[in-house]
Formats: structure tokens, C-alpha cells, sequence
């Protein structure tokens, strides 16, 4: 990865930007963030996306938020905290790391011994900055947990964008590809486009190639028969949430590759940090699916693709059952079944 390659968030001096993703790849543009809502406008409308950077804005911007109430009595700067973070939590409901981002923040604010609102304000500060920190450290380990996969001249299929866009670091899915890279290996990325907001090739196919990483980019029904070419040795996707089953949430489309992928006796991989883990949800139908707007459905491009009075469903997500899944790839190795014991085994603490 270019050390000029733009990242996802920009912290400086008490200011936090976001690279707006919605005009990638065509133009590279920074908004300050200054408000709650203008931050849950970010994140609802994909400014910002992927569980991890979702996380990591979230807690900057709880803390840009919480700078303007620095003239509360401290009780009452708990509560507004609450409020605040609740709010911003809204934003989005399938992704993880925005609530548990947020009750990290929450958890010090309600255990601070220390009456000084200016001190919390600091010390939330120091904990938005760990969190940005441990993403990069995180995505680093799942990269070289996963190294070994990759191999000289294999064809690895990716769906959505799980890469440095969507973290503090190198990606979740791309970070083996990337140290890979580095290693001077040869192999070739297909990325799926991802409809309908197409992060697959407005993202990842530019990102990757930004890096000078082999990549083709194939619409999302190009997938069955790139398989079935042979082309394909392994996918990688990201997630947003895993359950405690092994159940995956990951963007709409995930489902259908990996069905695919167990057709063609293909390894399907799940990449994601421990922050991505979530064992307080039992299995996949617990958890929440995003329905966003039918105009994204209905348009491509910024075209019309057909008329208003159209009917569409718009599932942000679907959810990929365990036994789709050949591992899961986090930090501390990569996990496999039974899901529900070897989950709980590495991540119970």
C-alpha cells in the first residue's frame, strides 16, 4: 500500500475528516466533521463504511461532539455523552464495531473517578486513538495469519470492499494480498462489483490497483462462471458481524458466492477482527439487516435505471450460515468448526 494512498479517516488536532467514499474513485474529498448529525449522515449514507473504520469514526466523532458540551457539569456530561453516543449508534445496525466502539467510550465515561469533565474529554480522546491504534496492529495480524493461503499464481475472489477503506489499516480480506504483494508473490484478485452501491469496483478494484496488485473487475453474475473457468482458488470476503455460531453478516451478494464457492469446492474465507466478533448474538437470523433506500436499487451510477413506481427490496447485508464457511481469519489464527466452541475458546475473555 502507497504510502500516499488516502485513508479512510483523518484525525488531527482535535478534528476529525472523512474521506468520502461515495465520489471514490473520481474524486478524493476530505469533510470535517462537526456535528452528531452530521456524522450519522456520514456513516448512514456511506461517506465512511466498513465495520471497523464505522467504529473508528464513530469514537472521534463522539469525541469532536463531546468537545462542544466541555462546559457541562460532569453528571451532566455523562448524560449527554449517553445521548450522543445512542444517537450515533442509530446510524447503522448490522455492523458491530459502531456499538462496541461506542460503549467502549460509554464504559470509561460512566467509570470515571474523577469529577473533571476536561479530564474524561482527554482520556475519551486517548481511547478513540487506542482504537484507531488496534486496528492497524489487528489488520496487520489477520494479513499475516492468512499469509500462508495465498500462493504463487492463485486466482482469489473478493466481494464488497474489505480493504484500507474500510479500516485503520490494511484491510481485513486484502491485508494477505497486500503483505503477499510485498513478498514479491504473483497471484490474481477478481472483485465482484458489488451492486448496488458498487464498493466492489469503485473500491476495492482501484484500491488494490493503486497498490499494483493484479485485479479483475467482474459483475457480480460473471461469478458462477469464473468459477467454474478454474480461474478461482480461494475467496476472501470481510464481515461486519460474526456471531457466536460462525454465522457471518457481510455485504448483500456474500451469500450467493458463497454458495457458489461450496459448488465448486472452493475455500470460502471470512476475514475480521476481534472487534468484529460478536458472541452475545446466538446465530445469523439474530442479527439486524440494514434496508436502505430503493432508489440505490432503481439507479446506477447516478442514472435512472428504470421508472420510480418500480417496487424493489434493498438489503444492505445478507447473512452466510456457517457451514458455508471454511474459516474464519482473526488476528490470534485463523478459526475453524465447530464455530460455536473455537469462537468462544479464543474470544471469551
Amino acid at each position: 500500500m502507497s504510502s500516499d494512498f488516502p485513508t479512510a479517516i483523518r484525525w488531527e488536532k482535535g478534528e476529525l475528516w472523512l474521506l468520502d467514499q461515495t465520489r471514490l474513485p473520481h474524486s478524493v474529498n476530505y469533510e470535517k466533521q462537526e456535528s452528531a448529525q452530521q456524522l450519522f449522515d456520514s456513516i448512514h449514507a456511506l461517506k465512511v463504511r466498513g465495520a471497523p473504520a464505522i467504529g473508528i469514526a464513530a469514537a472521534y466523532g463522539l469525541c469532536v461532539v463531546m468537545a462542544q458540551h466541555r462546559h457541562l457539569a460532569f453528571a451532566e456530561f455523562q448524560r449527554e455523552l449517553i445521548t450522543q453516543a445512542d444517537f450515533i449508534n442509530s446510524s447503522r445496525p448490522t455492523a458491530v464495531n459502531l456499538q462496541w466502539a461506542l460503549e467502549r467510550l460509554k464504559s470509561i465515561a460512566a467509570t470515571f473517578t474523577e469529577p473533571d469533565t476536561a479530564k474524561l474529554l482527554a482520556r475519551l480522546v486517548s481511547e478513540a486513538e487506542a482504537i484507531h491504534d488496534e486496528d492497524k496492529a489487528l489488520c496487520k495480524g489477520i494479513g499475516e495469519q492468512a499469509l500462508a493461503l495465498i500462493t504463487d499464481d492463485c486466482g482469489i475472489m473478493t466481494h464488497c470492499n474489505a480493504g484500507a477503506l474500510a479500516t485503520g489499516g490494511i484491510g481485513t480480506a486484502t491485508a494477505p494480498m497486500y503483505l503477499a504483494h510485498a513478498n514479491g508473490q504473483k497471484f490474481r484478485v477478481f472483485s465482484n462489483e458489488t451492486r448496488p452501491l458498487l464498493q466492489g469496483s469503485r473500491l476495492t478494484s482501484w484500491e488494490l490497483h493503486c497498490a499494483g496488485i493484479d485485479v479483475t473487475l467482474l459483475t457480480d453474475n460473471m461469478a458462477a462462471q469464473t468459477m467454474a473457468s478454474g480461474a478461482i482458488d480461494m475467496v476472501i470476503v470481510g464481515t461486519d458481524r460474526v456471531v457466536a455460531n460462525g454465522d457471518v453478516a457481510n455485504k448483500i451478494g456474500t451469500l450467493g458466492v458463497a454458495i457458489l464457492a461450496r459448488h465448486y469446492n472452493i475455500p470460502f474465507y471470512v476475514a475480521c477482527p476481534s472487534s468484529t466478533v460478536d458472541l452475545q448474538t446466538a446465530n445469523g437470523s439474530l442479527i439486524p439487516i440494514e434496508q436502505r433506500n430503493g432508489d440505490e436499487v432503481r439507479g446506477f451510477g447516478g442514472q435512472k435505471a428504470t421508472i420510480d413506481e418500480i417496487k424493489t427490496i434493498n438489503p444492505a447485508f445478507d447473512v452466510t450460515p456457517a457451514e458455508l464457511v471454511s474459516g474464519i481469519i482473526t488476528e490470534k489464527g485463523i478459526v475453524s468448526a465447530p464455530y460455536n466452541e473455537n469462537l468462544k475458546a479464543l474470544f471469551a475473555h
